[in-house]
């Protein structure tokens, strides 16, 4: 899986925090894409009034991009001075470093602005904006390397009416991506200059809002998405098409990332939909695939979903709270082993040192948990000491969590907390 190793290419400014087993987040859902951080080092419980507030930054403008954090630098995606912008804060104090403008702002009654995560790789930062403006910088001076419209130069196509919302794979020499449309769904481009290397043409689904993983299926080197019209498998190497299974399909918004284990692929999405499990078997010409099962347990609407020792962890139910649940499933079997009220809301979560962040969408409300297959097991609870005071119109909170280098990171719209949750 992606991983970030050159630290030494950015300078200085990106030296390691110093504590014991640290880890960065250079990308979404972390190092493997998978939401997991095997940071250690970090508090079991919390006291009543939570964990300890560092900072708050309060200019982070309209939009839902999380933050990829890399040393004492967060980098981050809103709108600033009326641009969708991409820019770097520093971890220790809140301070913004440099920030670079990409274009208009997307508009949209649910929240407008990015919702791109941005990549860093290399001592370069990529990110996307909601009208679909692929651009990279220098990590340490905020400085345009290049840029390219997903939208009008590669002529994609997102389904329906949410703006670009994947964030960027970058694999070696790649910057990988999903345009969608009649030209090719995923996209290799050169993370040096922006130039397609390939497109896939047999697969010309409109874009979801999910974003690509790599996985190794046998001897094959594989970027796994979900389209608008499904799940989809592509080699790496050349963009042509492995498998494909229409599974987690339904035509208003495919948004949770896929989660690759053991050569099986578990998907969700909300709106009826539900989740499914899919067997990969590799041979000498390609991949076989098969559906395990389908049901609908799991309805996962944005917040995500995470893999622990076999068991899925997340929320079922949509952006406004209907059958919300929290629930815990066996990946195997599909089956439930329990759900939960006890935080009345949906919301998204993150994972790290052995326990379940999670993140309610309507009131800010953080909950650690345990991670147990029998009940929901929670270790603290406090709310963000604020809520944005910018119109939400239709949104919410739908920043995921991220912790990294011992500090918590939580977002609403302008709003950027950090917590400091080390047990140093």
């Amino acid at each position: 899986m992606f991983r970030v190793t050159a630290f030494a290419l950015v300078g200085a400014t990106f030296f390691l925090v110093s504590y014991s087993m640290a880890e960065d987040w250079p990308q979404w859902r972390g190092q493997n894409r998978d939401n997991i951080s095997s940071e250690k080092g970090l508090l079991q419980s919390w006291p009543s009034e939570g964990p300890k507030l560092l900072w708050t930054f309060r200019d982070a403008g309209i939009g839902y991009s999380g933050p990829a954090v890399v040393g004492n630098n967060l980098f981050l995606m809103g709108v600033q001075n009326d641009s969708e912008s991409i820019f770097a804060l520093d971890t220790n104090t809140g301070k913004q470093l440099w920030s670079t403008p990409i274009g208009k702002p997307y508009p949209n009654k649910w929240g407008g602005g990015p919702r791109s995560t941005p990549s860093f790789d290399s001592g370069k930062v990529y990110g996307i904006s909601g009208e679909g403006d692929l651009i990279c910088v220098d990590a340490k001076s905020g400085k345009k390397e290049w840029l390219v419209s997903l939208a009008k130069e590669l002529e994609g196509k997102v389904m329906k009416i949410w703006g670009f919302s994947e964030s960027p794979l970058i694999d070696g020499n790649k910057v990988v991506c999903s345009p969608g449309g009649a030209k090719g769904s995923i996209a290799a481009l050169d993370k040096t200059t922006g130039k397609v290397i390939w497109r896939t043409t047999e697969i010309t689904d409109e874009a979801s809002y999910s974003s690509i993983i790599k996985a190794k299926v046998g001897k094959h080197d594989v970027y796994i998405q979900m389209t608008a019209g499904g799940l989809v498998g592509i080699d790496a190497n050349n963009g042509k098409k492995l498998f494909s299974e229409k599974v987690g399909v339904n035509g208003i918004a495919i948004i949770p990332t896929p989660i690759f284990h053991d050569n099986k692929v578990y998907v969700t999405s909300d709106y009826g939909t539900g989740c499914g499990l899919v067997a990969l078997t590799p041979n000498e010409s390609g991949i076989s695939s098969k559906i395990v099962y389908e049901n609908k347990l799991m309805q996962n609407h944005h917040g995500g979903v995470v893999l622990l020792d076999g068991h899925i962890y997340g929320a079922s139910g949509n952006c406004n709270d209907r059958n919300a649940r929290w629930k815990c499933q066996n990946m195997l079997t599909g089956e439930a082993k329990w759900e939960s009220e006890k935080l009345n809301q949906t919301g998204s979560l993150t994972v790290a040192g052995g326990r379940l962040y999670v993140y309610g969408q309507n009131d800010g409300t953080v909950v650690l948990v345990e991670p147990s297959t029998k009940e929901w097991v929670e270790t603290g609870r406090f709310k963000i000491p604020e809520t944005t005071k910018i119109e939400r119109q239709s949104g919410k909170i739908w920043t995921h969590p991220v912790v990294s280098n011992g500090k918590l990171f939580l977002r609403d719209f302008d709003l950027v907390f950090c917590f400091d949750v080390s047990s140093k």
